[in-house]
């Protein structure tokens, strides 16, 4: 542990000693016209990456609509196929009560012969 504080400690001081020997001065010999030309530079790439970023924008908005979009489609589907199951249940339902209507009633007419005869 003694060996790992000190290790971080002689980092810090390291550090920070490259850090005071060497600064981000121009060089002497600099001219303002090479200055210039590296502004420009620097806000034409600038300009590059504020366009690729808003066409990223762009493009993910547009992905997201399409999404939400596929999402609407498929909720409709699924109310449209959930009602379609139902009805057939119901139908079935239908059908299953009417034949045993039906089947009573032949009991009955069967019951009926037999009490006649």
């Amino acid at each position: 542990m003694n060996k790992l504080i000190a290790m971080l400690i002689a980092s810090v001081f390291a550090t920070s000693a490259f850090a005071a020997t060497h600064t981000a001065a121009p060089a002497a010999g600099s001219s303002s016209s090479t200055m210039s030309s590296d502004t420009k530079a620097d806000s034409k790439n600038a300009k590059e990456a504020a366009k690729a970023d808003e066409k990223a924008t762009k493009a993910d908005a547009k992905a997201d609509e399409k999404a939400t979009k596929a999402d609407a489609k498929a909720d409709k589907q699924k109310a449209k196929a959930d009602a379609k199951a139902s009805k057939k249940k119901a139908d079935a339902k239908a059908d299953k009560e009417s034949a045993a209507a039906d089947a009573k009633a032949d009991k009955a007419d069967a019951r009926a012969d037999k009490a006649s005869k």
